[in-house]
């Protein structure tokens, strides 16, 4: 079997570990929601700190099960924390792998990843394993950015360099970063024809919205697996990195400052 496993471009640091806590059903995955019952059995792939997916497992209520899976132990540590914390007693986390699930065909009725796809070799390869792992009449859903999509203003030339830095970064890696406008079509290869593709966005648009979202990619310019990538292939210096990381910072303090990140979605049905 081929191995399609590649680097995941954030890493774990913490300055990505502070984005992915600030994610909840509601901000990422609204899309899903109606879907969801009491008694339903859910599967969260890649599934982090686990912000969503203790979400999840309270929409499903104490007669749902929800198991949130990554490849990552470390951050599967944190998560069953979190869900500690909330009393979660209907939630399990487990280290596993998207292109050979450790279940069953058809084992559970909402099969969820959320900004996942990006960062696979073979997305079209992942979801064929999601779709087979989830009951027919269940839901395959993902969520993805879609970087070349994001838009800013104002528009420093330095913002400019960090995006293509990003992309070249995330596909040196394997992956691919303009994901969300890819998701119905690889959806297709993958043999999921009855999907509905929508699109959502993050905005950022207040100072306090701006100084975070500015601070954290700041942070993750300069100390996270994205930048050692960029200084481990010479797609950048350590000089380009602090210019880039000193104009986030300078961008948020515009008292119009506005970001936004489209998303791709799709709900597949089995």
């Amino acid at each position: 079997m081929t191995d399609h496993r590649i680097p995941y471009t954030h890493g774990h640091q913490e300055s990505v570990l502070r984005s992915h806590r600030s994610r909840t059903a509601a901000n990422s995955a609204a899309y899903l929601l109606p879907e969801l019952r009491p008694g339903q059995a859910v599967l969260d792939v890649g599934c982090g700190p686990g912000t969503i997916t203790a979400d999840l497992a309270d929409l499903v209520g104490p007669s749902g099960r929800v198991i949130g899976v990554d490849s990552s132990a470390e951050v599967l540590a944190e998560a069953r924390a979190h869900a500690a914390e909330r009393g979660a007693a209907n939630l399990a986390f487990e280290v596993a792998d998207v292109y050979r699930l450790p279940y069953g065909d058809g084992e559970f009725d909402v099969v969820h990843a959320h900004q996942v796809l990006q960062h696979l070799a073979d997305p079209v390869a992942a979801l064929r394993e999601l779709r087979r792992v989830t009951a027919p009449g269940g839901v395959v859903a993902v969520r993805d950015a879609d970087y070349a999509a994001m838009a800013w203003y104002p528009q420093p030339p330095e913002l400019d360099e960090w995006l293509a830095l990003y992309r070249r970064i995330a596909r040196a890696n394997g992956g691919e970063p303009d994901a969300g406008r890819r998701l119905l079509a690889w959806a297709r290869a993958a043999g999921l024809t009855d999907a509905v593709a929508t699109t959502a966005t993050w905005t950022f648009a207040t100072p306090e919205q701006c100084a975070w979202w500015a601070g954290m990619w700041a942070d993750r310019t300069l100390g996270s697996a994205t930048a050692a990538t960029a200084l481990a292939h010479g797609f950048a210096t350590a000089a380009d990195l602090a210019r880039i990381a000193d104009a986030w910072r300078a961008w948020a303090t515009a008292p119009d400052a506005w970001f936004a990140v489209l998303h791709g979605e799709l709900l597949a049905r089995v």
